[in-house]
């Protein structure tokens, strides 16, 4: 399943600026993904353990979801051709892939879990 949240519009107020709300964290699967789009951008947002992490939701290698893969020891598993993510980094801990998913900055309050694709 895939949701989609924009800046301003039905995503939700946002705790600070250049934050979008794009879920709730009871949606997320304890230890799984939920794929979500942000200004048209794919993202895996995943729950490891008691923390949360976004990352780009297409694998470096294959080009498949990553929001559909396992998650386990803070990685997430492309369910393709089984190169693992860093959740924290994006970096492949694996072959075949030897290119990072960019990462992006997760927020939860008030049970809702907002994300920015800035730099800020």
């Amino acid at each position: 399943m895939t949701t989609s949240a924009k800046p301003g519009g039905s995503g939700g107020a946002s705790p600070q600026k250049g934050y979008v709300k794009v879920c709730a964290l009871e949606e997320i699967p304890a230890d799984g993904a939920l794929g979500v789009e942000v200004d048209d951008t794919p993202i895996a947002v995943v729950r490891s353990g008691a923390d949360v992490y976004a990352v780009n939701d297409i694998c470096s290698h294959a080009e498949v979801s990553l929001s559909e893969g396992e998650v386990y020891d803070g990685t997430i598993e492309c369910w393709l051709h089984g190169s693992c993510f860093d959740l924290r980094s994006g970096k492949p801990t694996n072959p075949p892939a030897t290119q990072p998913v960019a990462t992006y900055k997760v927020k939860v309050e008030g049970g809702d879990v907002y994300l920015s694709l800035g730099d800020d």
